[in-house]
């Protein structure tokens, strides 16, 4: 089975982050191919990174036409989602909304916990267009994408602002720039905490052998 994570920016160090964490995740018979939407913008914060990011992972995804079961979209906005289903002849998974399915399955009230400002109304309506009812709030750590690496501190910080605040049982870490963190953060803090990656991966997975 193969599974195209494409990144729809055009950092490579976060696609390398992407892979290594789906690669943790992935069952022996999954093959994981991680791309790199050159032609995006180098981070998607807010509605014109995301607009400005779709042109080129649609082109990603017709260019890998045939060579995947399944297609995960590794942005936590879930950048092109709907164009992308459209357009592929196979599932295709945003990591943000597998997550968030994946938190509503605990039966926890959860919280995301995500980048900038700029990015909260953004995934407030996405949990509202999926219909997703335990999450007590969306909150920004004030750490910008690219600047992730190296700033443990601050997401930890607004993931324990999280259960003082909102009684949250569980996180979702809303960047997959994040998706080395879950295990740590799980640690430290003593509560599930999700990464849309291998949320994704693993539902995907389900959806292909569904399928077949």
């Amino acid at each position: 089975m193969r599974l195209l994570l494409i990144n729809p920016n055009s950092t490579e160090r976060m696609t390398e982050t992407i892979a290594a964490a789906a690669r943790a995740v992935a069952a022996p018979d999954v093959e994981i191919i991680a791309r790199t939407n050159r032609a995006g913008p180098p981070s998607i914060q807010g509605e014109a990174d995301g607009a400005a990011a779709v042109p080129g992972l649609l082109a990603e995804i017709a260019a890998a036409a045939g060579a995947a079961d399944a297609v995960v979209i590794c942005c936590f906005d879930d950048t092109g989602l709907a164009e992308a289903r459209a357009a592929a002849p196979c599932p295709v998974i945003g990591i943000g909304q597998a997550a968030c399915h994946a938190a509503e399955l605990l039966g926890k009230p959860y919280s995301v916990v995500t980048t900038l400002a700029v990015s909260v109304p953004i995934l407030e309506a996405n949990l509202a267009a999926y219909g997703l009812a335990h999450c007590r709030r969306v909150r920004a750590s004030g750490v910008p994408v690219l600047a992730i690496e190296g700033a443990a501190a601050s997401i930890s910080a607004e993931v324990g602002r999280a259960k003082a605040e909102d009684g949250a049982e569980a996180i979702v870490l809303g960047c997959a720039g994040m998706a080395d963190l879950p295990a740590a953060l799980a640690a430290e803090h003593g509560i599930p905490v999700i990464d849309g990656v291998a949320a994704a991966c693993g539902l995907a997975r389900t959806l292909v052998t569904l399928r077949s």
